[in-house]
């Protein structure tokens, strides 16, 4: 029951809420142009993250937002549908999106090549020990690998289990090709999936993959984390082949000199990584900003050139297992070709694309020689041996 009020009580006073406070907002510096560019926690993100952290966004007139995607195909979405400018993407990533592949179609501008190498194969649980230790010296044949699957298969052992980080990527086309110089059918002996690169090492300890190819580092993680071997480097399989590219979707070509700008800062970012004496520093760029949880040290061994395949082994090294450098920033026609290839070889890519309309080599010129690069590559510049026998026909 609820008690009467006394009469003589005086009425309840009654309280006008507070005025709303207003919201702080950023300063906004009087020229500035807002980018929102994402990325994918990955060693070889590490030029944006540096011209974000060392302010060569900044002195190029630009306030860039950058924020993490949990997966290449979340990357692939938010710049699809607007919510972000810009971002590295895996090489064939534009193609795909202009094809509509995966049910989501883009115009996605490529306007450098951000680094080169930078995957590596790691093989666990029953695949690892099936491998014959007299032939499986790193870097891993192909050959071998062959033969530790045809002893599987008369074990009666199922097809291995290999994740790839995206259907339409380079760590898919390169590790198809090596499985494919061994004699290893990709779609019979072996069964390809995808996961999300910070998902694999996890995926491997518990049996649900059997090995994945992915970008540092994922598979220095593994090793540390005792899951796994490191038993090829994707730069075995092509030397220096592209990797990830920075691309803008149509809405922010609108303003070209901003992507300009900002491809500008880039390049420079790539100047610094260039230089030896900066590895640990980028290292610890990387691990504050995309990799908090990966221990310093093992983010730092890429970046130095060096590889630890096998727990409790030595660290190898392995110059150019992640590589930066300006000169090779174009974004060569070429490789658009050859993943192009790749693509109709797997009966993904049906449909023509106008290669030249995504690889922007007018938009790099403008950004290459804002950042004061003397001596950029020539056009289309002749690839290696290794290329060179890729695409032969």
């Amino acid at each position: 029951m609820v008690p009467s009020r006394d009469k003589q009580d005086p009425p309840a006073r009654v309280v006008s809420p507070p005025a709303p406070a207003a919201l702080s907002s950023p300063a906004i510096v009087s020229g500035q142009a807002d980018l929102r560019l994402g990325f994918v926690p990955l060693s070889d993100a590490v030029p944006l993250l540096v011209a974000q952290a060392l302010g060569l966004f900044a002195a190029r007139g630009l306030r860039v937002c950058l924020a993490p995607a949990a997966s290449w195909s979340a990357l692939r979405d938010r710049l699809a549908f607007g919510a972000w400018d810009g971002a590295p993407v895996l090489a064939p990533m534009p193609i795909a999106a202009a094809a509509g592949l995966g049910g989501v179609r883009a115009a996605l501008s490529v306007t450098a090549t951000l680094g080169r190498n930078g995957n590596c194969l790691v093989l666990g649980g029953d695949l690892l020990a099936a491998l014959d230790d007299s032939t499986a010296e790193f870097p891993l044949s192909a050959t071998a690998f062959a033969t530790a699957l045809a002893a599987r298969r008369s074990a009666g052992a199922p097809p291995p289990t290999l994740a790839v980080v995206f259907a339409w990527s380079s760590h898919n086309y390169l590790l198809r090709q090596w499985l494919a110089e061994g004699g290893v059918d990709p779609d019979r002996d072996v069964r390809l999936v995808v996961l999300p690169p910070p998902a694999l090492p996890e995926a491997l300890a518990s049996g649900a993959i059997d090995g994945f190819c992915a970008g540092e580092p994922w598979g220095s993680r593994a090793v540390e984390l005792r899951v796994g071997r490191i038993v090829l480097a994707s730069l075995h399989i092509w030397p220096n082949h592209p990797e990830k590219m920075l691309a803008f979707n149509d809405a922010a070509l609108a303003d070209e000199a901003r992507v300009v700008a900002a491809t500008a800062a880039v390049i420079e970012a790539m100047g610094f990584l260039a230089e030896p004496s900066n590895a640990a520093h980028a290292a610890q760029i990387v691990q504050q900003m995309a990799l908090p949880d990966v221990p310093r040290e093992v983010v730092a061994l890429a970046f130095a050139g060096r590889l630890v395949t096998e727990a409790d082994r030595p660290a190898i090294d392995l110059p150019g297992v992640l590589r930066h450098a300006p000169a090779h920033s174009r974004p060569e026609i070429a490789h658009a070709h050859w993943f192009a290839a790749r693509m109709r070889a797997c009966g993904q890519l049906g449909e023509p694309v106008d290669l030249d309309a995504i690889w922007r080599d007018d938009l790099w010129l403008r950004a290459a020689t804002r950042a004061g690069l003397s001596r950029p590559i020539a056009k289309h510049s002749s690839p290696d041996g290794a290329f060179q026998r890729s695409v032969a026909p």
